[in-house]
């Protein structure tokens, strides 16, 4: 539940993962093997180095650059790219930070670490608007730690997770996004779970918005029943990118305003779709599919 909702209150998220916690550890092996794991919750297991306990592990720290998904599209923000997932996605994007291709690149660091890093790429100041992104940063209790010391230095924080997993911190977040994986990703949404975090959102006085990327037309199905399920959250619908080893930026950006178009054209065509924005994926659009950016 989240911080500051009162005893008693009508809202009871009785479905959240381990009674609302967190993973005790993240893939970040080989593929799908389970085996291979990361130890990355606040409290690892005893067979967890004691140098890495309570801290976050970070694969990318970057910018200033500019949102390109979302209800934060165009803000110019600064990036920090933690490492785990506990979904798999068959076209993620940033696949390094489960698939075990970037786990010699992953630094455990502290909050102030991560802050003082954010200070030095955005030239010696704190930087106004920080997103944490993954992999899924919502398995990650300590960075409650980081929000609580960016929030004090004056940063608005954004945050965008596919709805598996609650934390206490979600309340928290400036800009929260609920990213369910429609069908074309190959995972499939505990609906128990993602409308139980949208209540306890609610029940902290946060508005999260919803975002589902569109693929094809059963993914479009999907983002409708998300929307029927959740009707009162803002509504983002993304032409998703299916061409991620395409190494040519102006080829990929021409095949992706092509699949938005379409993706307009179906929207506007379907008086059910009366309160949504449908929009590109605006970072692949700019820089194709380069890290980092």
């Amino acid at each position: 539940m989240p911080a500051g909702v009162p005893a008693g209150n009508a809202v009871q998220l009785r479905h959240l993962p381990s009674g609302g916690r967190p993973m005790s550890a993240a893939r970040i092996g080989a593929g799908r093997d389970e085996a291979a794991q990361v130890p990355v919750s606040a409290e690892p297991s005893a067979a967890a180095k004691p140098s890495v306990r309570g801290k976050i592990p970070v694969l990318e720290i970057f910018g200033p650059t500019v949102q390109g998904e979302g209800m934060v599209i165009g803000v110019k923000t600064m990036f920090v790219r933690t490492a785990g997932c506990d979904y798999s996605c068959s076209w993620c994007d940033s696949a390094f930070t489960w698939d075990g291709s970037a786990k010699d690149e992953i630094s455990w660091m502290e909050p102030a670490e991560i802050a003082g890093e954010l200070e030095r790429l955005a030239g010696g100041r704190t930087p106004g608007h920080v997103t944490l992104s993954g992999g899924n940063p919502a398995l990650l209790r300590p960075l409650g730690g980081l929000i609580d010391l960016l929030h004090a230095r004056g940063a608005l924080v954004a945050l965008e997770t596919q709805g598996s997993r609650w934390q206490d911190w979600f309340a928290d977040i400036d800009e929260l996004t609920l990213s369910p994986k429609p069908p074309s990703s190959g995972m499939e949404t505990d609906w128990n779970v993602l409308e139980d975090i949208a209540a306890g959102l609610a029940a902290a006085g946060r508005l999260p918005s919803l975002k589902v990327v569109i693929m094809d037309a059963a993914d479009l199905a999907y983002a409708k029943e998300v929307h029927r399920r959740l009707p009162g959250l803002p509504m983002f619908l993304q032409a998703g990118n299916d061409r991620l080893e395409e190494p040519d930026a102006a080829a990929l950006r021409n095949y992706l305003a092509d699949r938005y178009e379409r993706l307009v054209d179906r929207v506007m065509e379907d008086p059910e779709w009366s309160r949504v924005r449908v929009l590109p994926q605006l970072h692949a659009w700019l820089w194709g599919n380069k890290r980092g950016v």
